[in-house]
């Protein structure tokens, strides 16, 4: 519930077409009283195209820990704050994770403005499962430790979505080729610019790309549940938790189906047979 006190909005940005961003983040960056942005070079670009002139202050992960403090006095003041990006979800993969918990610990309000995230907009157009998903972001720059986070990824049937930055995404594709064998993967890059692409394959097709540029988003296949070692039968009882909140049998028979890679009509008929 919102109370008197004054507001955080977590306002989602553009990530590439500036007519991503909707009325109601312009309205916002319109009404606060400071926006607190990663850099106020990118930032100010985005404003000054809709003629906006909010008082810009920066929050980035190397001074989160004192501009924490000065957003905290600013809300004391009773003065509504902006936390932005320079694209996408502030808090993903972005700094703002201390902000939040502090704003929450005394007792201001918080609202999330809705907009375009690059990892949810590469997803469902990747042609891989979307059923579900683990977003994991960046990994670790060290490629030891990177292998290690990956490793630890092996067993996860969901669709994983990473974040690389260009020059290193060929070192990326080969890691993961070696940690997760020649899965299906997509590479999503400049997405909703000019030159957006979608590089479809398996991680060894993709791998023997080179000079690939500009933002890119990773998704890797998650590991697939070999059909044969699946019975029917221990996914009724799933497909019956399904049907008992809400589900038409038919919806809930085609979403664990597709879950765990079995046949749909299958895995119906032996389901009507059961009951």
């Amino acid at each position: 519930m919102v109370n008197k006190n004054a507001t955080l909005f977590l306002v989602a940005t553009p990530i590439g077409n500036l007519n991503e961003v909707t009325p109601r983040a312009l309205d916002v960056f319109r009404n606060v009283e400071v926006i607190a942005c990663e850099d106020t070079r990118n930032s100010v670009k985005l404003l000054t195209h809709f003629d906006i002139h909010t008082k810009l202050i920066t929050y980035h992960n190397f001074n989160e820990e004192n501009s924490t403090k000065g957003i905290i006095s600013l809300l004391e003041e009773g003065k509504d704050v902006a936390l932005i990006s320079d694209a996408g979800y502030p808090l993903i993969s972005d700094p703002g994770y201390v902000l939040v918990n502090e704003v929450i610990n005394k007792g201001f309000n918080i609202q999330t403005i809705s907009g375009p995230s690059a990892g949810i907009n590469a997803l469902v157009a990747s042609g891989l499962n979307t059923n579900h998903y683990l977003f994991y972001g960046f990994l670790n720059s060290k490629p030891t430790l990177a292998k290690k986070e990956l490793k630890e990824l092996i067993d996860f049937p969901y669709t994983l979505i990473f974040y690389e930055a260009p020059h290193r995404i060929e070192k990326t594709l080969k890691m993961c080729l070696e940690v997760f064998g020649n899965r299906k993967a997509v590479i999503a890059r400049e997405l909703t610019k000019l030159h957006e692409e979608y590089l479809r394959g398996t991680l060894e097709e993709l791998t023997t790309l080179t000079d690939i540029k500009g933002e890119i988003v990773l998704l890797i296949e998650g590991k697939i549940n070999e059909k044969q070692e699946i019975s029917l039968e221990s996914l009724l009882p799933q497909v019956e938790q399904l049907v008992k909140q809400g589900y038409k049998t038919k919806k809930a028979v085609q979403d664990i189906a597709n879950e765990y890679n079995v046949s749909k009509n299958e895995l119906y008929n032996q389901y009507v047979k059961d009951k």
